[in-house]
């Protein structure tokens, strides 16, 4: 079915044409993703599908009450005030009734009359009924997909939480949400490696429509199966994943080159023709030819897969064998507003050698960016050494571009670092990087995300340092300036530290792995690519542990109210004795079956918690144990949900004993 028709839709500001003769259609349940280069209207064109802005020509026809939901750069949620409350969105009536039931749940400790315990089980069954623990189920498995602790957030006010934890609730409340149609602006911005699996799974198994822009080529490749490029003034529509795409592309452009070629040929034969005979005999027919020549339409040259940033790294001089050296080094930070430190990286030791490609992984908030500043100076140590080897000049590209100077133009930014080249020189330089005619005396608070990226590359690119520390470099940048980047790194002679959550990048240009968890770094002698073979289990083990979150609440739950009644229940004098016979031997059923479920929880903790240890996968038998403890956490799974299906059964005999034995006594 279709949901969205764009036909012929340009758009226009003024005399600048930002797009023309955009034509596809999205039928329900596709996921497209929306590619091209910083600039060329990707943005433009989710405002387009929102309503939010009107094409300047061409239409856009939307199914009815067609409900579209966008995910853009802005962080506004409102009057919301923890966490959760953000993520749950328009469910404001069963997040009402979740908390009077934990606060009815804690006042039953004091307070456990009939009139509460019924109060409480009414509300518990209607929460239940009007799909509550689906609700709330679903509410915490994205919030635990995207990296927050769902108890936790019930009570995290939002105004905590950093720039990249507010983009992840963003996004978290965009899934909530739902609708037919999903937008997502750049999602993969500030997720981690772990957290953009979980979305691409999420996404693949999502029944509803999605269009995402993104410069994530793993990503795209895993989840879209329609691709809309854009370039030189238009977007052209592909059906495929992002690899047919390439594919696809290079096989239009190449027919488009051959084409244009051979007009080319055809109109230097006639233009020769013409200069020969013009003024002798054939003077006639020279002018008609050239009359001829002067209507033919010409053909656009094919656009050029040029890298958009002519990008090289170079070396001055060679260096020191040992490029970083750590000895039992510890590094902590202080929490904001208290003297409460927090441990990072705890008692590290290892070495870096020349010419290496090392990666740097590890979740979102464990002290990467933080052991790149210690290392370079930027940060104390704590206890032990970490420093740089002898005859190393290293060059830092800061994921915040705090490197590119707030208060100079580009070309005194450039002139400050070449003091004696020529104007022409320096301009030439900054065109190199996309910056031509006066844009060069622009100043970076007017710069784009990606323009100041290039800025800071471009910068880079002058130190001719022997050694490249490259915190999240792709975090601006659009593809093929991404490509351009990976191109320049391969041919660089010098050693690079890279941290990226560009799995694409990870995977063409690292040799080593330093994996940073749990405050301990495990290095990892090979690629992100055999590191993610190594660790495939590791993904089932955080997925495993996330499935069972929520039917294991509802457990606790319903063992919490069923302890209130029992105790209460004992103090009673016993009227029925058959009924209270029966409820004792259901309890002492629901009991086993507790019992048998905290035991499997505990089991899949441990094992999940041995799969999630890099250290794992760095021994010889690392792959084989892996395999041996997937297997292993599959079957307490199964087990789990058997006894939870007992549990159900048990539980659902003693409310019914329950009731008939308060019956039985009135």
């Amino acid at each position: 079915m279709t949901q969205i028709q764009v036909s012929n839709v340009a758009v226009q500001f003024g005399a600048t044409v930002l797009f023309r003769d955009i034509t596809f259609t999205v039928a329900s349940g596709e996921r497209w993703g929306i590619i091209g280069r910083n600039g060329t209207g990707k943005t433009t064109l989710f405002r387009l599908l929102t309503g939010e802005l009107q094409p300047t020509r061409g239409t856009i026809v939307r199914q009815s009450a067609l409900r579209v939901a966008l995910l853009d750069q802005h962080r506004d949620f409102g009057d919301a005030g923890t966490v959760w409350e953000v993520a749950a969105g328009g469910l404001a009536e069963l997040l009402t009734l979740e908390q009077s039931l934990l606060e009815q749940a804690h006042a039953l400790s004091t307070d456990a009359s009939d009139e509460a315990l019924n109060r409480y089980g009414r509300d518990l069954e209607r929460f239940a009924r009007e799909g509550g623990y689906d609700a709330t189920s679903r509410i915490d498995a994205v919030l635990h997909g995207l990296g927050f602790e769902p108890q936790q957030a019930r009570s995290t006010p939002v105004a905590q939480l950093s720039g990249g934890e507010r983009g992840r609730l963003a996004l978290a409340r965009e899934l909530v949400r739902g609708g037919e149609v999903l937008l997502l602006d750049e999602p993969t911005n500030h997720l981690d490696l772990e957290t953009t699996r979980w979305l691409e799974q999420f996404l693949r198994e999502s029944s509803m429509t999605v269009l995402l822009i993104s410069h994530d080529r793993a990503f795209l490749q895993n989840v879209v199966d329609h691709v809309l490029h854009f370039e030189g003034e238009t977007a052209t529509p592909y059906a495929g994943s992002y690899t047919a795409f390439v594919t696809q592309r290079d096989e239009k452009r190449l027919t488009q080159q051959r084409v244009f070629d051979k007009q080319q040929r055809t109109i230097a034969h006639e233009q020769d023709y013409i200069a020969r005979n013009i003024a002798g005999q054939n003077s006639r027919q020279a002018k008609g030819r050239r009359k001829r020549l002067s209507r033919l339409p010409r053909l656009s040259s094919p656009v050029a897969d040029d890298d958009s940033m002519a990008l090289r790294f170079d070396v001055a001089q060679r260096g020191g064998d040992r490029v970083a050296i750590a000895d039992r080094a510890t590094v902590s930070v202080t929490e904001s507003g208290s003297s409460v430190r927090r441990v990072l990286v705890d008692a590290f030791t290892g070495s870096l050698r020349r010419g290496q490609v090392l990666g740097l992984v590890g979740p979102n908030g464990a002290g990467k960016s933080t052991l790149l500043k210690a290392l370079v100076g930027h940060h104390p140590v704590e206890s032990g050494a970490l420093r740089l080897g002898s005859g190393i000049d290293v060059a830092y590209y800061r994921q915040d571009l705090s490197q590119v100077p707030l208060d100079k133009t580009l070309y005194e930014t450039i002139a400050e670092l070449r003091p004696a080249w020529e104007r022409r020189l320096i301009q030439g330089h900054l065109g190199r990087f996309g910056f031509s005619g006066d844009e060069v005396q622009r100043r970076p608070e007017t710069l784009s995300g990606g323009e100041r990226a290039r800025v800071a590359l471009a910068m880079l690119m002058l130190s001719r340092s022997n050694l490249l520390i490259l915190d999240e470099p792709t975090n601006h940048l659009d593809v093929e300036s991404i490509e351009a980047l990976e191109d320049a790194l391969e041919r660089y002679d010098g050693t690079v530290i890279l941290v990226s959550h560009d799995r694409e990048l990870l995977r063409g240009l690292t040799e080593r792995l330093w994996v940073l968890h749990e405050r301990h770094i495990t290095e990892f002698d090979g690629g992100f690519a055999e590191w993610e073979l190594v660790s495939a289990e590791r993904e089932r083990a955080a997925a495993v542990r996330a499935s069972e979150e929520a039917a294991l609440r509802r457990v606790h739950e319903r063992q919490r109210l069923e302890r209130t009644r029992r105790n209460e229940s004992e103090k009673r004098s016993r009227t029925a004795r058959d009924l209270t016979r029966e409820l004792r031997r259901a309890r002492r059923d629901v009991e086993t079956v507790e019992k048998t479920i905290d035991e499997l929880e505990a089991e899949i903790a441990t094992v999940s918690a041995a799969l999630e240890d890099p250290q794992l996968y760095t021994r010889a038998t690392g792959a084989t144990d892996a395999a041996t403890l997937g297997g292993q956490l599959e079957h307490a799974k199964r087990r789990l949900d058997a006894a939870l299906e007992q549990w159900s059964a048990a539980t659902d005999e003693v409310e019914e004993l329950n009731r008939e034995l308060a019956a039985s006594e009135t």
